[in-house]
């Protein structure tokens, strides 16, 4: 794993209960996708904590380029060429409870693992309630994440992958951790940041660098029912890419058209595209 800049292991002991961020979940994170050895849209990635971690009162480091190359130096040292990588800050110090002896302002920890294979789809199930948009940090990624594994968790005790989390007006907010797409036609439909869905970075690419002739991405409320009228649905982010809904409480969904691979060909290219360029870029730069 990465500690602070070093290369060690991950059974080192490394942490103290006196860091407030590591009991308080007061820290920031992002999980990237590594293809070819290449950081996906590190860049997004980097803005996205950045500006979470400035929301949130967490000291966050200053060289976006220091902190990717030693990214890379991990996933060199775990043979993660094509895998997925957890970046987390968190902040150290500050409130009654920091402990004694502790200087840095804050800890940068990140390790690897190999990508999940998601299959052909998955199944939905549905927590009402689950997204609250009025919340002064509604839309932060942070690290208190436990209830998002929590729901998780009981989706998946009932046989479901993943679980639809409705927002305070009963709209469809998002899944724990992936963003929902649907398509209607040519016009492709995503939650507002209004239903306090978190602005995944695949999410994003959709709605701000892909185009598709005969197709139109726009934020839109979307209400349950309305999901089983889309001609296909999908959950993004970072590790799924486009990943079809196959069904939701039991309810088969209906694939129709051709918009679903249309966008996640389009969808692909770009990741070849921003690959190639980063490896070109990699070779050119000066020793």
């Amino acid at each position: 794993m990465l500690h602070n800049g070093e290369l060690v292991e991950t059974s080192a002991k490394l942490v103290s209960p006196g860091q407030v961020g590591l009991l308080n979940g007061w820290g920031v994170f992002s999980t990237l996708c590594v293809k070819d050895g290449v950081l996906f849209a590190w860049e997004r990635h980097w803005a996205r904590m950045k500006g979470d971690a400035l929301w949130m009162g967490i000291p966050f480091p200053e060289d976006s380029d220091a902190l990717r190359l030693d990214l890379l130096r991990l996933v060199e040292a775990n043979s993660a060429l094509d895998g997925t990588l957890r970046v987390a800050v968190v902040r150290n110090r500050g409130g009654q409870f920091e402990g004694a002896g502790i200087t840095n302002d804050y800890d940068v920890v990140a390790f690897t693992k190999n990508s999940t294979q998601w299959g052909a789809g998955c199944r939905l199930t549905v927590t009402p309630q689950a997204r609250h948009s009025g919340g002064l940090f509604a839309g932060t990624k942070i690290l208190s994440w436990s209830q998002n594994l929590a729901m998780l968790e009981q989706a998946q005790r009932r046989g479901f992958d993943e679980t639809i989390l409705l927002d305070s007006r009963g709209m469809v907010s998002e899944c724990t951790s992936a963003n929902l797409f649907a398509a209607f036609g040519g016009e492709v439909h995503t939650p507002p940041r209004i239903s306090a869905c978190l602005p995944g970075i695949t999410r994003a690419i959709l709605l701000e660098e892909i185009a598709v002739p005969g197709l139109r991405l726009t934020e839109h409320d979307l209400a349950l029912e309305r999901l089983f009228e889309a001609d296909q649905v999908w959950a993004t982010s970072s590790t799924r890419n486009l990943l079809p809904v196959l069904e939701i409480d039991g309810r088969k969904l209906e694939r129709r058209g051709e918009a679903g691979q249309r966008l996640s060909a389009a969808f692909s290219a770009y990741v070849e595209g921003y690959v190639s360029g980063a490896i070109v870029r990699a070779r050119l730069a000066p020793v």
